[in-house]
Protein backbone atom coordinates (compact mmCIF):
# COMPACT_ATOMS: atom_id res chain seq x y z
CA UNK A 1 0.00 0.00 0.00
CA UNK A 2 2.08 3.36 -1.07
CA UNK A 3 1.31 6.83 -2.64
CA UNK A 4 -2.40 8.21 -1.72
CA UNK A 5 -3.93 5.19 -0.35
CA UNK A 6 -1.09 4.49 2.57
CA UNK A 7 -2.96 8.18 3.75
CA UNK A 8 -6.17 7.08 3.66
CA UNK A 9 -5.47 4.81 6.60
CA UNK A 10 -6.02 7.58 8.97
CA UNK A 11 -8.68 9.52 7.28
CA UNK A 12 -11.44 6.92 9.08
CA UNK A 13 -10.10 8.69 12.04
CA UNK A 14 -9.19 12.46 10.68
CA UNK A 15 -12.90 12.58 8.81
CA UNK A 16 -15.33 12.17 12.20
CA UNK A 17 -12.93 14.50 14.14
CA UNK A 18 -13.06 16.98 11.33
CA UNK A 19 -16.83 16.63 11.09
CA UNK A 20 -17.67 16.95 14.83
CA UNK A 21 -15.26 20.12 15.17
CA UNK A 22 -17.04 21.58 12.34
CA UNK A 23 -20.75 20.71 13.77
CA UNK A 24 -19.97 22.63 16.94
CA UNK A 25 -19.80 25.73 15.18
CA UNK A 26 -23.25 25.20 13.17
CA UNK A 27 -26.27 26.73 15.55
CA UNK A 28 -28.39 23.84 16.85
CA UNK A 29 -31.46 25.66 15.49
CA UNK A 30 -29.64 24.84 12.00
CA UNK A 31 -30.82 21.04 11.77
CA UNK A 32 -30.47 20.31 8.15
CA UNK A 33 -27.13 22.07 7.93
CA UNK A 34 -25.90 19.70 10.38
CA UNK A 35 -27.23 16.61 9.34
CA UNK A 36 -25.88 17.49 5.84
CA UNK A 37 -22.47 17.94 7.40
CA UNK A 38 -22.76 14.68 9.35
CA UNK A 39 -24.21 12.42 6.38
CA UNK A 40 -21.81 14.05 4.32
CA UNK A 41 -18.82 12.33 6.63
CA UNK A 42 -20.22 9.04 7.00
CA UNK A 43 -20.57 8.88 3.16
CA UNK A 44 -16.77 9.82 3.19
CA UNK A 45 -15.93 6.78 5.77
CA UNK A 46 -18.04 4.68 3.56
CA UNK A 47 -16.17 5.25 0.78
CA UNK A 48 -12.50 4.98 2.29
CA UNK A 49 -13.39 2.15 4.23
CA UNK A 50 -14.85 0.41 0.76
CA UNK A 51 -11.38 1.26 -1.38
CA UNK A 52 -9.29 0.50 2.04
CA UNK A 53 -11.55 -3.36 2.24
CA UNK A 54 -11.01 -3.65 -1.42
CA UNK A 55 -7.12 -3.09 -1.35
CA UNK A 56 -6.82 -5.57 1.95
CA UNK A 57 -8.86 -8.35 -0.22
CA UNK A 58 -6.17 -7.57 -2.81
CA UNK A 59 -3.04 -9.82 -3.71
CA UNK A 60 -0.84 -7.07 -2.02
CA UNK A 61 2.05 -7.71 0.75
CA UNK A 62 0.96 -6.13 4.35
CA UNK A 63 2.33 -3.07 4.34
CA UNK A 64 -0.60 -1.17 5.86
CA UNK A 65 1.37 0.51 8.94
CA UNK A 66 1.41 4.17 8.85
CA UNK A 67 4.02 6.41 11.32
CA UNK A 68 1.84 9.20 13.08
CA UNK A 69 4.51 12.14 13.00
CA UNK A 70 7.01 9.47 11.25
CA UNK A 71 8.09 8.32 14.61
CA UNK A 72 8.78 4.45 14.26
CA UNK A 73 8.01 2.02 16.53
CA UNK A 74 7.69 1.43 19.38
CA UNK A 75 7.92 5.28 20.04
CA UNK A 76 5.35 6.68 18.23
CA UNK A 77 2.11 6.33 17.98
CA UNK A 78 1.03 3.70 14.79
CA UNK A 79 -2.14 2.80 13.00
CA UNK A 80 -1.72 -0.48 11.45
CA UNK A 81 -4.41 -1.92 8.76
CA UNK A 82 -5.13 -5.47 8.59
CA UNK A 83 -8.63 -7.38 6.99
CA UNK A 84 -9.79 -7.80 9.56
CA UNK A 85 -9.70 -3.74 10.79
CA UNK A 86 -10.39 -3.39 7.52
CA UNK A 87 -13.45 -5.71 7.57
CA UNK A 88 -14.92 -4.04 10.94
CA UNK A 89 -13.96 -0.44 9.29
CA UNK A 90 -16.52 -1.22 6.68
CA UNK A 91 -19.24 -2.79 8.62
CA UNK A 92 -18.87 -0.01 11.11
CA UNK A 93 -19.28 2.34 8.34
CA UNK A 94 -21.99 0.83 6.78
CA UNK A 95 -24.38 0.51 9.90
CA UNK A 96 -23.57 4.20 11.07
CA UNK A 97 -24.92 5.21 7.53
CA UNK A 98 -28.06 3.54 7.99
CA UNK A 99 -28.47 4.52 11.47
CA UNK A 100 -27.88 8.10 10.54
CA UNK A 101 -30.05 8.25 7.75
CA UNK A 102 -32.68 6.78 9.87
CA UNK A 103 -32.17 9.46 12.51
CA UNK A 104 -32.96 11.59 10.25
CA UNK A 105 -36.44 11.47 10.43
CA UNK A 106 -36.91 12.89 13.74
CA UNK A 107 -34.62 11.67 16.55
CA UNK A 108 -31.47 13.73 15.53
CA UNK A 109 -34.03 17.06 16.93
CA UNK A 110 -35.22 15.86 19.99
CA UNK A 111 -31.57 16.73 21.40
CA UNK A 112 -28.90 18.67 21.25
CA UNK A 113 -25.05 17.77 19.70
CA UNK A 114 -26.36 14.33 18.33
CA UNK A 115 -24.45 14.79 15.15
CA UNK A 116 -21.67 16.13 17.05
CA UNK A 117 -21.81 12.60 19.86
CA UNK A 118 -21.91 10.39 16.58
CA UNK A 119 -19.04 11.73 14.58
CA UNK A 120 -16.87 11.24 18.09
CA UNK A 121 -18.71 7.52 18.32
CA UNK A 122 -17.39 6.85 15.21
CA UNK A 123 -13.93 8.49 15.71
CA UNK A 124 -13.62 6.33 18.50
CA UNK A 125 -14.64 3.20 17.17
CA UNK A 126 -12.49 3.76 14.03
CA UNK A 127 -9.79 4.75 15.87
CA UNK A 128 -9.52 1.02 17.96
CA UNK A 129 -9.88 -0.99 15.28
CA UNK A 130 -6.54 1.29 13.58
CA UNK A 131 -4.52 1.80 16.66
CA UNK A 132 -1.64 -0.41 17.43
CA UNK A 133 -1.04 0.06 20.79
CA UNK A 134 -2.73 0.03 24.50
CA UNK A 135 -2.52 3.26 25.52
CA UNK A 136 -4.16 4.94 22.16
CA UNK A 137 -6.55 2.01 22.54
CA UNK A 138 -7.89 3.49 25.77
CA UNK A 139 -7.98 7.21 24.43
CA UNK A 140 -10.13 6.23 21.17
CA UNK A 141 -12.51 3.42 23.88
CA UNK A 142 -12.50 6.73 26.05
CA UNK A 143 -13.99 8.63 23.16
CA UNK A 144 -16.17 6.22 22.22
CA UNK A 145 -17.42 5.60 25.58
CA UNK A 146 -18.09 9.16 26.74
CA UNK A 147 -19.70 9.33 23.13
CA UNK A 148 -22.13 6.80 24.01
CA UNK A 149 -22.78 8.27 27.10
CA UNK A 150 -24.78 11.08 25.61
CA UNK A 151 -26.05 8.85 22.60
CA UNK A 152 -27.93 7.05 25.14
CA UNK A 153 -29.30 9.62 27.07
CA UNK A 154 -30.15 11.33 23.55
CA UNK A 155 -34.14 11.91 24.07
CA UNK A 156 -36.31 11.95 26.99
CA UNK A 157 -37.87 9.48 29.01
CA UNK A 158 -37.28 8.21 32.64
CA UNK A 159 -36.55 4.74 31.47
CA UNK A 160 -33.73 5.97 29.30
CA UNK A 161 -32.02 7.97 31.48
CA UNK A 162 -32.17 5.22 34.76
CA UNK A 163 -30.83 3.26 32.00
CA UNK A 164 -28.40 5.37 30.90
CA UNK A 165 -27.01 6.08 34.11
CA UNK A 166 -26.57 2.72 34.78
CA UNK A 167 -24.91 2.28 31.53
CA UNK A 168 -22.57 5.14 32.53
CA UNK A 169 -21.90 3.64 36.15
CA UNK A 170 -20.48 -0.07 34.62
CA UNK A 171 -18.68 1.57 31.55
CA UNK A 172 -16.45 3.89 34.01
CA UNK A 173 -15.55 1.27 36.12
CA UNK A 174 -14.64 -1.03 33.00
CA UNK A 175 -12.40 1.95 31.77
CA UNK A 176 -10.78 2.00 35.49
CA UNK A 177 -10.17 -1.96 34.96
CA UNK A 178 -8.98 -1.06 31.48
CA UNK A 179 -6.51 1.26 33.58
CA UNK A 180 -5.01 -0.89 35.79
CA UNK A 181 -4.67 -3.80 33.27
CA UNK A 182 -2.75 -1.49 30.49
CA UNK A 183 -0.88 -0.38 33.98
CA UNK A 184 0.39 -3.98 34.82
CA UNK A 185 1.41 -5.04 31.57
CA UNK A 186 3.38 -1.95 31.16
CA UNK A 187 5.07 -2.16 34.40
CA UNK A 188 6.17 -6.36 33.54
CA UNK A 189 6.69 -5.58 29.68
CA UNK A 190 8.16 -1.93 29.41
CA UNK A 191 6.12 -1.40 26.35
CA UNK A 192 2.49 -0.93 24.95
CA UNK A 193 2.92 -1.23 21.58
CA UNK A 194 1.44 -4.36 20.64
CA UNK A 195 3.87 -5.51 17.73
CA UNK A 196 6.71 -4.88 20.55
CA UNK A 197 4.68 -6.43 22.88
CA UNK A 198 4.32 -9.90 21.07
CA UNK A 199 7.79 -9.83 20.45
CA UNK A 200 8.95 -9.23 24.15
CA UNK A 201 6.12 -11.51 26.02
CA UNK A 202 8.27 -15.19 25.39
CA UNK A 203 11.15 -13.28 26.72
CA UNK A 204 9.60 -12.49 30.25
CA UNK A 205 10.57 -13.97 33.12
CA UNK A 206 8.22 -16.69 34.59
CA UNK A 207 7.77 -14.48 37.51
CA UNK A 208 6.73 -11.31 35.75
CA UNK A 209 4.93 -13.18 33.28
CA UNK A 210 2.21 -14.28 35.90
CA UNK A 211 1.81 -10.60 36.54
CA UNK A 212 1.79 -9.35 33.18
CA UNK A 213 -1.02 -12.05 32.95
CA UNK A 214 -2.92 -10.45 35.43
CA UNK A 215 -2.67 -7.23 33.64
CA UNK A 216 -3.79 -8.90 31.09
CA UNK A 217 -6.73 -10.55 31.90
CA UNK A 218 -7.83 -7.30 34.03
CA UNK A 219 -7.65 -6.10 30.76
CA UNK A 220 -9.78 -8.68 28.88
CA UNK A 221 -12.41 -8.05 31.92
CA UNK A 222 -13.03 -4.44 30.72
CA UNK A 223 -13.23 -5.50 27.03
CA UNK A 224 -15.54 -8.76 27.75
CA UNK A 225 -17.83 -6.12 29.94
CA UNK A 226 -18.60 -4.53 26.78
CA UNK A 227 -18.79 -7.12 24.30
CA UNK A 228 -21.48 -8.42 27.36
CA UNK A 229 -20.42 -11.68 28.67
CA UNK A 230 -22.34 -13.31 31.39
CA UNK A 231 -22.07 -11.93 34.43
CA UNK A 232 -21.80 -9.04 33.10
CA UNK A 233 -24.29 -8.44 30.94
CA UNK A 234 -26.72 -7.41 32.89
CA UNK A 235 -26.77 -4.01 32.02
CA UNK A 236 -26.78 -4.67 28.24
CA UNK A 237 -30.25 -5.17 27.47
CA UNK A 238 -32.27 -2.73 29.57
CA UNK A 239 -29.48 -0.28 27.91
CA UNK A 240 -29.81 -1.08 23.98
CA UNK A 241 -33.83 -1.37 24.35
CA UNK A 242 -33.92 2.17 26.14
CA UNK A 243 -31.57 3.86 23.49
CA UNK A 244 -33.50 5.47 21.02
CA UNK A 245 -33.85 3.31 17.69
CA UNK A 246 -30.98 4.84 15.26
CA UNK A 247 -28.89 5.31 18.54
CA UNK A 248 -29.69 1.29 19.09
CA UNK A 249 -28.81 0.65 15.58
CA UNK A 250 -25.04 1.97 15.96
CA UNK A 251 -24.34 0.49 19.08
CA UNK A 252 -24.64 -2.78 17.51
CA UNK A 253 -20.94 -2.96 16.32
CA UNK A 254 -19.67 -1.45 20.28
CA UNK A 255 -20.68 -5.18 21.69
CA UNK A 256 -18.16 -6.29 18.21
CA UNK A 257 -15.56 -3.63 19.28
CA UNK A 258 -15.26 -5.93 22.84
CA UNK A 259 -15.06 -9.03 20.48
CA UNK A 260 -12.54 -7.74 18.26
CA UNK A 261 -10.00 -6.61 21.13
CA UNK A 262 -10.21 -9.91 22.54
CA UNK A 263 -9.44 -11.75 19.19
CA UNK A 264 -6.57 -9.52 18.21
CA UNK A 265 -4.67 -9.76 21.58
CA UNK A 266 -5.33 -13.13 22.35
CA UNK A 267 -4.01 -14.18 18.29
CA UNK A 268 -1.45 -11.48 18.87
CA UNK A 269 0.28 -11.78 22.08
CA UNK A 270 -0.68 -15.39 23.04
CA UNK A 271 -1.25 -17.43 20.07
CA UNK A 272 2.37 -19.04 20.70
CA UNK A 273 5.30 -18.95 23.51
CA UNK A 274 5.00 -19.52 27.34
CA UNK A 275 1.32 -18.06 27.19
CA UNK A 276 -0.02 -19.57 24.90
CA UNK A 277 -3.81 -19.95 25.34
CA UNK A 278 -3.86 -17.91 28.20
CA UNK A 279 -7.90 -17.39 28.80
CA UNK A 280 -9.23 -19.55 26.33
CA UNK A 281 -11.13 -21.68 29.25
CA UNK A 282 -12.35 -18.88 30.58
CA UNK A 283 -14.10 -17.55 27.26
CA UNK A 284 -15.24 -20.91 26.17
CA UNK A 285 -17.34 -21.31 29.66
CA UNK A 286 -17.96 -17.86 29.28
CA UNK A 287 -19.25 -18.09 26.20
CA UNK A 288 -21.16 -21.03 26.67
CA UNK A 289 -22.79 -19.24 29.89
CA UNK A 290 -23.70 -16.27 28.10
CA UNK A 291 -25.41 -18.36 25.39
CA UNK A 292 -27.65 -19.75 27.86
CA UNK A 293 -28.23 -16.49 29.55
CA UNK A 294 -28.94 -14.62 26.23
CA UNK A 295 -31.35 -17.98 24.93
CA UNK A 296 -33.16 -18.01 28.00
CA UNK A 297 -33.79 -14.14 27.62
CA UNK A 298 -34.62 -14.40 24.34
CA UNK A 299 -37.50 -16.79 25.18
CA UNK A 300 -38.86 -14.83 28.15
CA UNK A 301 -38.75 -11.60 25.87
CA UNK A 302 -42.29 -9.98 25.85
CA UNK A 303 -41.50 -6.69 24.53
CA UNK A 304 -39.29 -6.56 21.14
CA UNK A 305 -36.54 -4.48 22.68
CA UNK A 306 -35.57 -6.96 25.27
CA UNK A 307 -35.56 -9.17 22.57
CA UNK A 308 -33.57 -7.99 20.28
CA UNK A 309 -31.16 -6.65 23.66
CA UNK A 310 -30.60 -11.13 24.43
CA UNK A 311 -29.86 -11.64 20.98
CA UNK A 312 -27.33 -9.19 21.27
CA UNK A 313 -26.46 -11.48 23.81
CA UNK A 314 -26.79 -14.63 22.06
CA UNK A 315 -24.31 -13.57 19.19
CA UNK A 316 -21.61 -11.91 21.84
CA UNK A 317 -21.62 -15.50 23.25
CA UNK A 318 -21.33 -17.55 20.55
CA UNK A 319 -18.25 -15.49 19.34
CA UNK A 320 -16.80 -15.82 22.55
CA UNK A 321 -17.29 -19.93 22.57
CA UNK A 322 -15.30 -19.68 19.20
CA UNK A 323 -12.80 -17.97 20.47
CA UNK A 324 -12.82 -20.35 23.72
CA UNK A 325 -12.03 -23.86 21.27
CA UNK A 326 -9.18 -21.49 19.05
CA UNK A 327 -9.94 -22.93 15.73
CA UNK A 328 -8.84 -21.23 12.49
CA UNK A 329 -11.85 -23.12 10.80
CA UNK A 330 -14.46 -22.38 12.75
CA UNK A 331 -13.03 -18.69 13.62
CA UNK A 332 -13.82 -18.10 9.90
CA UNK A 333 -17.27 -18.99 10.25
CA UNK A 334 -17.61 -16.79 13.67
CA UNK A 335 -16.13 -13.55 11.69
CA UNK A 336 -18.83 -14.43 8.63
CA UNK A 337 -21.49 -14.69 11.75
CA UNK A 338 -20.01 -11.59 13.02
CA UNK A 339 -21.06 -9.39 10.02
CA UNK A 340 -24.20 -10.95 9.28
CA UNK A 341 -25.28 -11.09 13.08
CA UNK A 342 -24.30 -7.31 13.41
CA UNK A 343 -26.18 -6.01 10.46
CA UNK A 344 -29.02 -8.03 11.59
CA UNK A 345 -29.47 -6.64 14.87
CA UNK A 346 -28.84 -3.15 13.91
CA UNK A 347 -31.89 -3.51 11.45
CA UNK A 348 -33.98 -5.28 14.09
CA UNK A 349 -33.43 -2.17 16.60
CA UNK A 350 -34.74 -0.06 14.23
CA UNK A 351 -37.65 -1.59 12.35
CA UNK A 352 -38.58 -2.39 16.32
CA UNK A 353 -39.74 1.33 16.75
CA UNK A 354 -41.25 1.13 13.43
CA UNK A 355 -43.49 -1.78 14.23
CA UNK A 356 -44.80 -0.72 17.39
CA UNK A 357 -45.83 2.71 16.08
CA UNK A 358 -49.17 0.78 14.89
CA UNK A 359 -49.64 -1.11 18.29
CA UNK A 360 -51.41 0.37 21.33
CA UNK A 361 -49.27 0.70 24.95
CA UNK A 362 -49.64 -2.55 27.00
CA UNK A 363 -51.12 -4.49 23.72
CA UNK A 364 -48.40 -7.49 24.05
CA UNK A 365 -48.94 -7.46 27.85
CA UNK A 366 -52.56 -7.48 27.23
CA UNK A 367 -52.32 -10.35 24.83
CA UNK A 368 -50.24 -12.65 26.54
CA UNK A 369 -52.58 -12.06 29.55
CA UNK A 370 -55.69 -13.05 26.98
CA UNK A 371 -53.77 -16.18 26.19
CA UNK A 372 -53.07 -17.13 29.57
CA UNK A 373 -56.55 -16.94 30.86
CA UNK A 374 -58.31 -18.16 27.23
CA UNK A 375 -59.89 -15.01 26.70
CA UNK A 376 -58.52 -14.76 23.02
CA UNK A 377 -61.28 -14.35 20.14
CA UNK A 378 -62.41 -17.38 19.31
CA UNK A 379 -65.57 -17.09 17.41
CA UNK A 380 -65.30 -19.05 14.18
CA UNK A 381 -64.47 -17.43 10.56
CA UNK A 382 -67.89 -16.39 8.44
CA UNK A 383 -67.97 -16.82 5.17
CA UNK A 384 -66.39 -13.81 3.37
CA UNK A 385 -64.33 -12.47 6.43
CA UNK A 386 -60.56 -11.95 5.62
CA UNK A 387 -58.17 -9.47 6.67
CA UNK A 388 -56.66 -7.23 4.60
CA UNK A 389 -52.81 -5.95 5.35
CA UNK A 390 -52.15 -2.79 3.92
CA UNK A 391 -48.77 -1.59 2.20
CA UNK A 392 -46.79 -0.24 4.97
CA UNK A 393 -47.48 -4.07 7.13
CA UNK A 394 -46.73 -5.67 4.26
CA UNK A 395 -43.37 -4.50 3.81
CA UNK A 396 -42.41 -4.16 7.67
CA UNK A 397 -43.84 -7.88 7.94
CA UNK A 398 -41.22 -9.23 4.84
CA UNK A 399 -38.40 -7.24 7.24
CA UNK A 400 -39.56 -8.84 10.54
CA UNK A 401 -39.65 -12.47 8.57
CA UNK A 402 -36.13 -11.80 7.43
CA UNK A 403 -35.06 -10.77 10.84
CA UNK A 404 -36.31 -13.68 11.77
CA UNK A 405 -35.07 -15.57 9.44
CA UNK A 406 -31.56 -14.12 9.78
CA UNK A 407 -31.43 -14.36 13.93
CA UNK A 408 -32.64 -18.11 14.06
CA UNK A 409 -29.75 -19.30 11.17
CA UNK A 410 -32.36 -20.28 8.85
CA UNK A 411 -31.55 -20.97 5.39
CA UNK A 412 -31.02 -19.20 2.72
CA UNK A 413 -29.99 -16.26 4.32
CA UNK A 414 -26.21 -15.57 5.44
CA UNK A 415 -27.01 -16.22 9.06
CA UNK A 416 -27.65 -20.07 8.00
CA UNK A 417 -24.09 -19.88 5.67
CA UNK A 418 -22.62 -18.97 8.79
CA UNK A 419 -23.70 -21.29 11.53
CA UNK A 420 -23.13 -23.81 9.02
CA UNK A 421 -20.10 -23.02 8.28
CA UNK A 422 -19.23 -23.01 12.14
CA UNK A 423 -21.27 -26.44 12.74
CA UNK A 424 -19.38 -27.92 9.45
CA UNK A 425 -15.86 -27.01 11.07
CA UNK A 426 -17.04 -28.14 14.68
CA UNK A 427 -17.90 -31.42 13.35
CA UNK A 428 -14.76 -32.38 11.70
CA UNK A 429 -15.98 -31.97 8.44
CA UNK A 430 -14.45 -28.71 7.30
CA UNK A 431 -10.31 -27.87 7.76
CA UNK A 432 -10.26 -29.71 10.71
CA UNK A 433 -11.12 -33.46 10.38
CA UNK A 434 -10.96 -34.67 13.66
CA UNK A 435 -13.92 -35.89 15.71
CA UNK A 436 -15.93 -33.18 18.13
CA UNK A 437 -15.23 -33.71 21.72
CA UNK A 438 -17.29 -32.77 24.35
CA UNK A 439 -16.44 -29.26 24.59
CA UNK A 440 -17.42 -28.81 21.09
CA UNK A 441 -20.46 -31.04 21.15
CA UNK A 442 -22.00 -28.74 23.98
CA UNK A 443 -21.51 -25.95 21.73
CA UNK A 444 -22.88 -27.14 19.14
CA UNK A 445 -26.02 -28.20 20.67
CA UNK A 446 -26.21 -24.58 21.74
CA UNK A 447 -26.11 -22.56 18.49
CA UNK A 448 -28.86 -24.81 16.94
CA UNK A 449 -30.50 -24.09 20.42
CA UNK A 450 -30.12 -20.30 20.03
CA UNK A 451 -31.63 -20.14 16.66
CA UNK A 452 -34.55 -22.58 18.04
CA UNK A 453 -35.48 -20.51 20.31
CA UNK A 454 -35.04 -17.36 18.14
CA UNK A 455 -37.40 -19.00 16.51
CA UNK A 456 -39.88 -19.87 18.68
CA UNK A 457 -39.69 -15.74 20.50
CA UNK A 458 -39.81 -14.16 17.18
CA UNK A 459 -42.33 -16.26 15.61
CA UNK A 460 -44.84 -15.69 18.82
CA UNK A 461 -43.85 -12.00 18.51
CA UNK A 462 -45.04 -11.75 14.86
CA UNK A 463 -48.16 -13.63 15.04
CA UNK A 464 -48.98 -11.25 18.00
CA UNK A 465 -47.73 -7.88 16.05
CA UNK A 466 -49.00 -8.91 12.85
CA UNK A 467 -51.82 -11.16 13.24
CA UNK A 468 -52.97 -10.13 16.98
CA UNK A 469 -57.22 -9.94 17.26
CA UNK A 470 -56.21 -6.73 19.31
CA UNK A 471 -56.65 -4.08 16.80
CA UNK A 472 -54.30 -1.55 16.20
CA UNK A 473 -53.14 1.26 13.70
CA UNK A 474 -51.27 1.14 10.31
CA UNK A 475 -47.88 3.03 11.69
CA UNK A 476 -47.42 6.09 9.57
CA UNK A 477 -43.76 5.28 8.09
CA UNK A 478 -41.60 7.53 6.28
CA UNK A 479 -39.20 6.13 3.19
CA UNK A 480 -36.17 7.71 5.13
CA UNK A 481 -37.36 5.19 7.95
CA UNK A 482 -38.09 2.50 6.04
CA UNK A 483 -35.27 2.15 3.68
CA UNK A 484 -32.07 2.14 5.95
CA UNK A 485 -33.40 -1.13 7.26
CA UNK A 486 -34.28 -2.47 4.35
CA UNK A 487 -30.39 -1.64 3.07
CA UNK A 488 -28.83 -3.33 5.68
CA UNK A 489 -31.06 -6.39 5.36
CA UNK A 490 -29.82 -6.49 1.40
CA UNK A 491 -26.23 -6.35 2.30
CA UNK A 492 -26.94 -9.75 4.33
CA UNK A 493 -28.38 -10.79 0.49
CA UNK A 494 -25.51 -9.71 -1.04
CA UNK A 495 -23.37 -11.52 1.70
CA UNK A 496 -25.60 -14.97 0.96
CA UNK A 497 -25.18 -14.56 -2.87
CA UNK A 498 -20.89 -13.92 -2.62
CA UNK A 499 -20.82 -16.57 0.51
CA UNK A 500 -17.91 -17.58 -1.21
CA UNK A 501 -15.57 -14.20 -1.84
CA UNK A 502 -16.63 -13.71 1.62
CA UNK A 503 -15.34 -16.91 3.30
CA UNK A 504 -12.12 -16.87 1.50
CA UNK A 505 -11.72 -13.67 2.96
CA UNK A 506 -12.23 -14.68 6.28
CA UNK A 507 -9.98 -17.78 5.88
CA UNK A 508 -7.15 -15.67 4.41
CA UNK A 509 -7.81 -13.41 7.56
CA UNK A 510 -7.63 -15.90 10.23
CA UNK A 511 -4.69 -17.07 8.79
CA UNK A 512 -3.21 -13.72 8.75
CA UNK A 513 -4.07 -13.27 12.50
CA UNK A 514 -2.88 -17.11 12.91
CA UNK A 515 1.14 -15.71 12.08
CA UNK A 516 2.12 -12.59 14.00
CA UNK A 517 5.23 -12.84 12.94
CA UNK A 518 3.74 -10.83 9.82
CA UNK A 519 2.25 -8.50 12.07
CA UNK A 520 5.19 -7.41 14.12
CA UNK A 521 7.39 -7.38 11.30
CA UNK A 522 5.57 -5.36 9.13
CA UNK A 523 5.24 -2.58 12.68
CA UNK A 524 8.48 -3.27 13.36
CA UNK A 525 10.10 -2.68 9.45
CA UNK A 526 7.74 0.38 8.79
CA UNK A 527 9.45 2.68 6.77
CA UNK A 528 10.29 6.41 8.38
CA UNK A 529 10.31 9.53 5.74
CA UNK A 530 14.22 10.66 5.25
CA UNK A 531 13.78 14.25 5.27
CA UNK A 532 11.11 14.52 7.81
CA UNK A 533 12.99 12.49 10.16
CA UNK A 534 15.97 14.54 9.66
CA UNK A 535 13.33 17.82 10.53
CA UNK A 536 11.64 15.94 13.91
CA UNK A 537 15.58 15.35 15.47
CA UNK A 538 15.50 11.54 14.19
CA UNK A 539 18.48 11.63 12.67
CA UNK A 540 19.84 10.68 9.17
CA UNK A 541 22.11 10.94 6.46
Amino acid sequence: MNGWAHHLIIAPILVPLLAAAVLLFIDERQRVAKAMVSLTSVVILVCVSFVLFRIESGPSDFEGVYLLGNWAAPFGIVLVLDGLSAMMLLLTALVALASLVYSMARWHTVGAHFHTMFQLLLMGVDGAFLTGDLFNLFVFFEVMLAASYGLLLHGSGPLRVKAGLHYIAVNLAAALLFLIGVSLIYGTAGTLNMADLAARIPQIEPDRRMLMEAGAGVLGIAFLIKAGMWPLCFWLPTAYSAASAPVAGVFAILSKLGIYVILRLIMLLFETGPSAGFGSTFLLIGGIATVVFGTIGVLASQALGRLAGYSVLVSSGTLLMVLGINDGAVSSGALLYLVSSTLTISAFFMLIELVERGQDAGASVLTVTMEAYGDADDDEPQEGDGVTMPGTMAILGICFAACAILLSGLPPLSGFIAKFAMLSAMMGTGAIGVPPTAAVWTLIVLVILSGVAALIAMTRVGIRTFWSSIEGTVPRVLVIEIVPVMFLLSLTLVLTVQAGPAMQYMDTTIRTLASPENYINAVRNATVLKGVADSNGQGGD
